[in-house]
């Protein structure tokens, strides 16, 4: 796997995708973007909205500074044991997003998210085996 992607590849490719998610679940705070299509169309009200997206934006945060970080772009040669494990548990995450977007009610999340997740798992997965 590692002479197929390289770690520089997977870290851009991952960077774009969660840059871009984290762009949609802005636009959609904003109620730029409908809320009908995330949260497998659970969302009810206002509140759920605001709280959800909130906790969606700061997540997705936290993925782009792991990568950005085991990448080297920032903070080179530092947290490494920190950041080997968050790869590892993102990882994990994006298997078991993968399988819930599978069996969501949302049509979107289901055609389109769990591709999606695959490539990000399987991309995340090339992190997680560079030492």
């Amino acid at each position: 796997m590692k002479k197929m992607i390289s770690i520089r590849l997977a870290s851009n490719l991952i960077l774009i995708i969660n840059l871009s998610a984290l762009l949609m679940h802005i636009l959609i705070l904003l109620k730029i973007l409908p809320y009908s299509f995330v949260w497998g169309g659970r969302l009810k009200n206002e509140a759920d909205l605001i709280l959800l997206e909130s906790i969606s934006i700061v997540v997705q945060i936290l993925f782009i500074s792991i990568i950005a970080i085991k990448a080297g772009y920032v903070f080179k040669e530092k947290f490494r044991r920190t950041v080997m494990l968050a790869t590892w548990v993102l990882f994990a995450l994006m298997v078991l997003n993968t399988l819930g977007n599978s069996v969501s009610s949302s049509g979107f999340e289901k055609l389109i998210m769990t591709p999606l997740t695959s490539l990000l798992a399987i991309l995340v997965f090339r992190l997680a085996i560079e030492k």
